[in-house]
């Protein structure tokens, strides 16, 4: 009986090497995500018009996917982008109008455990903000000119295996732009928004 196991184990014993060796390293630099986020502005969005108007943006949820590249493990580049997000635009209290903005995040994450189960990692980037199909419902021509800032984030995976994983995060984007009516510069819209996301995670 001993003579017919030992080379059963001989056997199992040269496999431990080779699932040991699969790990993270062994795999593609590239991970895709996609998932769902809630883009929060922050409650005053700044006054216009001599400060006689004050603005207020809606929250909104959405699709959104992004792209990372491992440099090595532990740090990545990492991409979010998604499908334009329409929100309702209300002053001094009452709806007046609606705008789209895409709001590209271009950030440089550090992953403190990237073969653990649990991965936290923070990031921080710059954010990209263009405005789309402005609206005002009096008629009036509304132009919200583009916007460049900083970003954080914060997030955690959790590992299905070496593939697959599921993730929450959180990024706060200084949005700051322009507003023009009818072509004459009335003042700043300030949505600074804070974006959560909940998304499924693919590692080439």
């Amino acid at each position: 009986m001993l003579k017919q196991s030992l080379p059963l184990a001989l056997f199992v014993g040269s496999l431990l090497p080779i699932t040991a060796s699969a790990d993270i390293g062994a795999l593609s630099p590239w991970q895709l995500r996609a998932g769902v986020s809630l883009i929060a502005p922050k409650s005053d969005n700044g006054a216009i018009i001599d400060h006689t108007a004050n603005l207020s943006i809606d929250n909104r949820a959405g699709p959104t996917f992004n792209i990372a590249y491992f440099i090595t493990p532990n740090w990545a580049i990492d991409l979010l982008g998604g499908l334009a997000f329409k929100h309702q635009i209300n002053v001094n209290g009452s709806h007046a109008g609606e705008t789209k903005h895409l709001p590209p995040i271009l950030s440089l994450q550090y992953h403190f455990r990237p073969e653990a189960t649990l991965r936290p990692y923070v990031g921080v980037g710059l954010n990209y903000t263009t405005f789309l199909d402005e609206k005002l419902d009096n008629g009036a021509k509304l132009k919200v000119g583009d916007s460049w800032g900083p970003a954080l984030q914060a997030g955690l995976d959790f590992a299905l295996d070496e593939h697959w994983t599921i993730g929450a995060d959180i990024r706060y984007a200084r949005i700051i732009a322009p507003v023009k009516i009818n072509g004459a510069d009335v003042g700043d819209v300030q949505v600074n928004p804070t974006v959560y996301t909940l998304n499924v995670g693919y590692r080439f």
